[in-house]
């Protein structure tokens, strides 16, 4: 190790060391980490590669992707798909895919991502599957959950979780919240009549929390979610709000012991400056350490929404903070 890698070690060591216990002061957000070329994005999702590297895929296009080989610099690189699978018209007559996340498992990359159609939970989520992670390599493998007018919650924003053993897939938006259902491991799709489960919700309707993602950290796993509005640039009132359980299907409560379904919930990340309505959120792991990856209306550009990136640290207590 460096000298000046010993001394950045310590200077996150210090900045963990001074953290509070629980969630973030409003007055403490960091700026996003500067990055250059492509930035604009929407709904990232971001993972670092087997191969070298870093593919982030997003709302736009026919899931539009970004590459990069240091996180810093990232260059457009065109679309998961290079035409959108017959079976999205179903759903959306333009055929465009919603908020997509990206794992890796048995030896490949699994791509999940919503079809829907603004102000209805007549929505599906697909999966699609590759080799290398990159985009023009992806095989779809047809819905993986669907949503109906009849249901109480809409099937859109999929974020994928392995935990006992099994596969889980956080999903929601409006419509009740933030719900959870097994997918089986082998096919990454939902096990016939699984159990829908409840983990977040707000008071009153329309509820207005979407765009889950779990992480596991400790003995907790964590839930993230988007409250508010999105999707309006400056005028834009997303934010990221995290709770907290000990089981991977809730129940979820905050640092004051308030449950995620009672409309609690740790404010992690707001506006703040240029950087505004913060949300989209997904989770990453980069040389050991958590990332966030979200992204942001900027001010100083017209409202348009741009990818943000900042390391996680964990206070003494366990809670997540932006660094």
């Amino acid at each position: 190790m460096t000298i000046r890698r010993s001394l950045a070690a310590a200077a996150v060591a210090t900045v963990l060391a001074l953290l509070p216990n629980t969630a973030q002061a409003a007055e403490s957000y960091p700026d996003p980490q500067p990055i250059t070329g492509q930035q604009i994005i929407h709904d990232p999702t971001v993972i670092h590669l087997k191969s070298g590297g870093y593919v982030a895929y997003s709302t736009g296009g026919i899931i539009g992707a970004r590459l990069s080989k240091d996180r810093v610099q990232w260059d457009d690189a065109g679309n998961a798909f290079a035409t959108p699978p017959s079976w999205w018209y179903e759903y959306n007559s333009t055929g465009d895919p919603w908020a997509p996340d990206i794992s890796y498992r048995h030896g490949q990359y699994w791509l999940y991502y919503a079809v829907s159609s603004w102000g209805t939970n007549h929505s599906a989520i697909g999966v699609a599957t590759s080799p290398t992670g990159l985009p023009g390599t992806w095989t779809d493998h047809g819905k993986a959950f669907t949503s109906e007018t009849t249901d109480t919650w809409n099937a859109i924003d999929p974020a994928v979780i392995k935990a006992d053993g099994k596969l889980w897939m956080t999903f929601g938006s409006y419509w009740t919240g933030i719900r959870m259902a097994e997918l089986d491991s082998k096919t990454g799709k939902a096990i016939e009549g699984t159990t829908v489960h409840h983990l977040a919700t707000r008071p009153d309707a329309p509820y207005a929390v979407e765009g889950p993602y779990i992480v596991k950290h400790g003995h907790y796993y964590y839930l993230f979610a988007s409250y508010d509005a999105c999707c309006a640039g400056v005028n834009s009132t997303y934010k990221i709000r995290v709770g907290r359980s000990t089981s991977v299907t809730g129940p979820y409560v905050d640092s004051t012991g308030k449950p995620l379904l009672e409309g609690g919930g740790d404010l992690l990340l707001a506006g703040h400056g240029r950087f505004i309505g913060t949300g989209g959120e997904s989770v990453f792991k980069d040389k050991g350490r958590d990332v966030l990856a979200y992204h942001y209306y900027d001010a100083d550009d017209s409202g348009t929404p741009k990818l943000g990136l900042n390391t996680l640290g964990w206070t003494k207590n366990g809670w997540p903070i932006v660094l």
